[in-house]
């Protein structure tokens, strides 16, 4: 059986809890034991009063925001009466006096293994405030629920930001664990960074164990939504909905101008690797297109070891272009508070992708994407902490 990095402290406390230490906690809804209990109830019953304070991520303590750019307020925990600081507010990093009186901020996120998700950079600004303080770092180690697969661009420096922090794939196959490590080699940060692993895990995905699923963000209730965001998250970038205001949020994605029948044959048919593809119809209630009807498709995904999200989306992108050039757009900025860059150049941390649907060349990108993930494995492999099989 597996066990989350919250389970392994408190499996084996004086490993690692520090005598007379203050504790501070990263956290949100998804921050769970096997047993659904809560981390800071779990942390609470073990610390006492040396759990003093809490902190929360984009999307909120309990994940009830829906979408990029929109704060959370700072508040009180209505179950520990503990002040919850917010570090998607009006700051992203901890400040000094959220850090003050603490010798150790644990951070217990659920990351879903898509480098656009905040959650890392939310990691990251926390290792950097926590170096400036001279407070160590504990990251409480949860499974990549995506599993150990690369796809997609490694970030380009140029194009760094909120939703892309670490030189990294969008699909990295890393925990949030391993890219704690990745991060603070890469900043060449002074800090003191523990991470409590996993037990029982070997990369395996979330289907293949009994887990409990508590979605961390509201778009984003399944693990299958999950493997579905590593691709489709690039709609975001373009006129396209990818399913925002549906009950199926990224594995339904359409626009009015589409015609499902039409956009399927032009990529080769419902069958494709890992998946089927089900030509729909839908009305978002709130987002792109709401209120309007949409054509579009549903992703079935049947083989996740097969099923190439990224790739998918690509040669997707590139036949709605194809058919529909004139109502096919680009989204426009801002973007996660960016007013220059081109959305979809931040979400793909790059812009050879945009680039290269504008000129045909999908093909070629997505080889020479293939070698630039096999070199990103093996720098990956420094960082693993967990063998590749049981």
């Amino acid at each position: 059986m597996t066990l989350f990095g919250v389970e392994q402290l408190l499996a084996e406390p004086k490993r690692w809890i520090r005598p007379g230490c203050r504790y501070g906690l990263v956290c949100n809804q998804a921050s769970v034991t096997h047993e659904l209990e809560h981390s800071r109830i779990v942390l609470r019953r073990l610390l006492g009063d040396r759990l003093v304070r809490l902190f929360s991520p984009q999307h909120g303590f309990f994940a009830e925001e829906q979408d990029n750019m929109i704060e959370s307020p700072h508040r009180t925990d209505p179950v520990t009466g503990l002040q919850v600081y917010s570090l998607y507010s009006e700051t992203r990093r901890p400040t000094a006096e959220m850090l003050e009186g603490l010798d150790v901020l644990l951070v217990d996120l659920q990351d879903v293994g898509t480098r656009v998700y905040t959650f890392v950079s939310t990691l990251i600004e926390c290792m950097f405030a926590c170096a400036d303080a001279g407070i160590q770092l504990c990251v409480l180690d949860r499974p990549n629920p995506i599993g150990r697969a690369c796809e997609g661009p490694v970030l380009a420096d140029a194009y760094r930001s909120f939703v892309g922090y670490l030189p990294v794939p969008l699909r990295h196959g890393m925990t949030i664990g391993e890219l704690a490590l990745m991060a603070r080699d890469h900043f060449h940060l002074n800090v003191s960074v523990a991470v409590v692993p996993l037990a029982g895990w070997h990369g395996q995905d979330w289907w293949q164990a009994p887990w409990p699923w508590v979605l961390p963000s509201p778009n984003l209730p399944t693990p299958e939504s999950c493997l579905c965001y590593a691709g489709t998250v690039l709609l975001e970038g373009t006129c396209l909905s990818e399913g925002r205001g549906t009950t199926k949020p990224f594995e339904i994605i359409g626009a009015p101008f589409v015609d499902p029948y039409a956009l399927i044959d032009a990529v080769g048919g419902p069958r494709q690797p890992g998946c089927t593809l089900r030509a729909h119809y839908f009305v978002p209630t709130f987002n792109k297109w709401a209120g309007r009807r949409c054509g579009g498709l549903q992703i079935h995904v049947l083989h996740r070891d097969r099923f190439r999200p990224f790739e998918l989306t690509v040669r997707l992108l590139d036949a709605v272009r194809t058919l529909w050039p004139d109502e096919f757009a680009w989204a426009s900025p801002p973007y996660e508070y960016d007013y220059e860059r081109q959305p979809i150049d931040l979400i793909a941390g790059t812009d050879r992708l945009r680039h290269a649907l504008e000129a045909g060349t999908t093909d070629a990108l997505l080889s020479e994407l293939t070698t630039e993930n096999d070199a990103f494995r093996a720098r990956r492999a420094h960082y693993e902490l967990y063998s590749p099989s049981c």
